[in-house]
């Protein structure tokens, strides 16, 4: 997969997401983003919302004990600030000791907290570049985290697909380099 570890491969798609969410200007929070129908709120709004799913689920919680525990809008009046909290209770809990060998329940199944946790840094990672579009900011990702989740990301394309959680891929040049290959895969045109 990498050389890095998965909670260090989840600890940089956060920090990317999280640098981004700092640099959103007051007004910027209504602007569009490359999610149809999105804004910059909603956007942060949903991994504010599945970073407060991730400690009770490697806590070992279903689906149906947390609930509608997190329904409604989680941002308030602080945004930015919810944000870095939800961000550093998701980060600790994926660097517990044993969170990558425990079962995760999710909506899908079962799978090891390593797979949970891969899966929550590419949704990190793919949102920190639609987030840059959306606020103007570098667009720019991580090589290395780039490199390790487009590793990873070939063996479970097809079921995100049969999700819906993705759009189909978009065909890039040949000489498209790894970012805009990763991007294409979750259906994003890098430079649109």
């Amino acid at each position: 997969m990498s050389a890095m570890d998965v909670p260090e491969i989840y600890r940089r798609a956060s920090a990317q997401f999280g640098e981004r969410v700092g640099a959103i200007g007051e007004h910027q929070w209504d602007a569009p983003t490359p999610l149809p129908g999105w804004d910059v709120r909603d956007l942060v709004h949903h991994l504010v919302h599945e970073e407060r799913w991730t400690p009770p689920l490697f806590a070992g919680s279903t689906m149906a004990e947390v609930g509608d525990r997190f329904d409604g809008d989680l941002l308030g009046s602080d945004p930015v600030a919810t944000q870095a909290d939800a961000a550093a209770a998701a980060l600790a809990a994926v660097c517990a000791d044993g969170a990558m060998d425990r079962t995760v329940h999710l909506s899908f199944g079962d799978h090891p907290g390593r797979e949970y946790a891969m899966q929550l840094a590419a949704d990190h990672l793919v949102h920190a570049w639609d987030l840059a579009c959306g606020i103007g900011a570098d667009e720019t990702l991580d090589p290395e985290t780039v490199a390790a989740i487009d590793a990873w990301f070939p063996q479970v394309q097809q079921t995100y697909l049969e999700l819906g959680v993705i759009g189909p891929p978009v065909e890039v040049a040949p000489d498209a380099g790894q970012q805009a290959r990763l991007l294409a895969a979750f259906g994003r045109r890098a430079g649109r």
